[in-house]
């Protein structure tokens, strides 16, 4: 038996005797509460590592870690563990934009230009993007497809000549038309500004003007400032049939301020005592009242639950008022909500990127506000995974008609799971098992659009091109506006 099916089959042995506890009693305080829903999530969901904090009243009240830094080397993940925290980092962008502010550097109505005189996208409006509407996702600027994580960039030049390669990019939407598109372009571009008003680098910007005053003497947004020791691993699984670790680490100097952020969770915890005070730390002031008006001040609506701030993301859960910022980026989720009406944040940073933070994030609130959270259900996609891997398919097959008959609330059958299966066959090229996966979703749900065009593309795969077009047009049936499968359908016809 080889390393690698020896990981497999641990993993899966841990996996199956965790899910299948029977959790008959309710823990007797919140921070056993919490310990047992996170436990329970983390047997569902196989997250490699994970780490999670309360903060209440200025008190971190609960801070606990779990799972492994790395699967392979199976090291303990710790609450002074190192994680990437993805886009939750532009909430310390937006911030050091608004000390700028306070300084009189910066006028957030301001013209980019105006400060990056070299700034060029492909439309004329580009001239009309101001600061404020770079922070809100107002601007028009469009999202970043690539963040080159194969291909980072480490040197000081890196924001600027970020900022000078976007000239043939195109605008969604007139700047301040209250349009609102998520842009981590806009995001990045800011760091390019920071480094030419404040004649220094925006990572050494922060790290004066933000990490220092709170205390977070670990964190850095400049991956080379970071102890190799308190490093964790990101993990994958859409590359596939199981979750492994994956050896490029998400960081790239051109994108810093929307994603680069390296942090712990203790730290962390700082950094929202701190916005929950509305700057103010262990005597220390980091911005004014007025900023933080305006940052938590609704500036664009996303929906009708949710407005975006300058940098926060404004919405509601249970009746309550939350701030919050969510992050994903490859081998890394995180999350940190703020609830002022109770003076309590919740937060946590895990090293997989295949877990609902959603989910998660509620389950956690739910037990500090004394409610019982929604149940867990294990992922079936996963356990079927593991079957394939140390059994077979159509062993697999045999396993999921028996749980969905007999234990149909203990897992997640839900129509994605198969597919999200199926996928990561095709992706591992086992064609044949793709097939019978697929297939075993369209018995149970036989009008899925998606399932039909996955199945086109594993027969596309398989060279079976006739079966491709005929699986194609039954996506179409169902769904005459899906997308994949019109550009899929007109290639092969061609």
């Amino acid at each position: 038996m080889n390393k690698e099916t020896r990981i497999v089959l641990t993993a899966a042995l841990v996996f199956f005797f965790l899910a299948n506890i029977a959790f008959s009693q309710t823990p007797p305080n919140k921070e056993k509460q919490i310990d047992f829903y996170v436990r329970s999530f983390i047997s569902a969901t196989q997250i490699a590592g994970l780490a999670i904090a309360v903060v209440e009243n200025d008190q971190i009240t609960i801070a606990k870690a779990y799972g492994v830094k790395n699967l392979e080397t199976m090291e303990p993940v710790t609450t002074k563990s190192i994680f990437h925290m993805a886009s939750v980092s532009k909430t310390f962008a937006a911030t050091a934009i608004m000390q700028l502010v306070e300084k009189g550097k910066i006028i957030l109505d301001d013209p980019l230009i105006q400060y990056l005189p070299y700034f060029r996208l492909n439309d004329p409006r580009y001239k009309d993007i101001t600061i404020r509407q770079m922070l809100s996702h107002t601007s028009g600027i469009p999202d970043e497809d690539d963040y080159e994580w194969e291909k980072p960039q480490f040197d000081d030049g890196a924001a600027e000549r970020y900022v000078r390669s976007l000239v043939d990019e195109k605008m969604v939407a007139t700047p301040g038309s209250k349009e609102w598109h998520y842009s981590n372009m806009a995001y990045d571009i800011l760091a390019d500004v920071i480094a030419k008003v404040s004649r220094t680098t925006f990572e050494d910007y922060v790290k004066k003007n933000i990490l220092e005053p709170l205390d977070m003497k670990e964190s850095d947004f400049l991956l080379a400032r970071i102890k190799p020791e308190l490093r964790t691993t990101p993990h994958v699984w859409y590359r596939n049939i199981l979750p492994k670790a994956y050896p490029i680490y998400p960081y790239n100097r051109r994108h810093a301020p929307s994603s680069t952020l390296n942090s712990n969770i203790l730290e962390m915890c700082n950094w929202a005592t701190a916005n929950m005070n509305r700057g103010a730390f262990k005597g220390k002031i980091i911005l004014k009242e007025s900023s933080y008006s305006a940052m938590f001040a609704p500036h664009a609506k996303i929906d009708e639950n949710q407005s975006m701030g300058l940098g926060w993301f404004l919405g509601s859960y249970r009746g309550l008022k939350m701030i919050s910022h969510a992050g994903g980026d490859e081998g890394y989720r995180s999350y940190l909500a703020m609830f002022p009406e109770k003076s309590l944040a919740v937060l946590f940073v895990g090293n997989s990127d295949y877990f609902s933070r959603t989910e998660l994030l509620n389950g956690m609130t739910d037990v500090m506000l004394g409610l019982a959270p929604k149940p867990i259900k294990a992922r079936i996609s996963l356990v079927l995974a593991h079957t394939i891997i140390s059994r077979d398919v159509q062993k697999a097959i045999e396993q999921y008609r028996d749980l969905k008959k007999n234990r149909p609330d203990a897992y997640d059958f839900s129509e994605g799971e198969l597919c999200n299966l199926g996928f990561k066959l095709l992706n591992s090229n086992r064609l044949d098992e793709a097939v019978k996966i697929v297939n075993l979703n369209l018995e149970f749900f036989p009008v899925s659009a998606e399932t039909y065009w996955l199945l086109a593309e594993v027969y596309q795969a398989k060279g079976l091109k006739e079966l491709a077009i005929e699986n194609y047009k039954k996506a179409l049936e169902i769904s005459p506006n899906h997308d994949k499968a019109k550009e899929a359908l007109l290639k092969l016809k061609k």
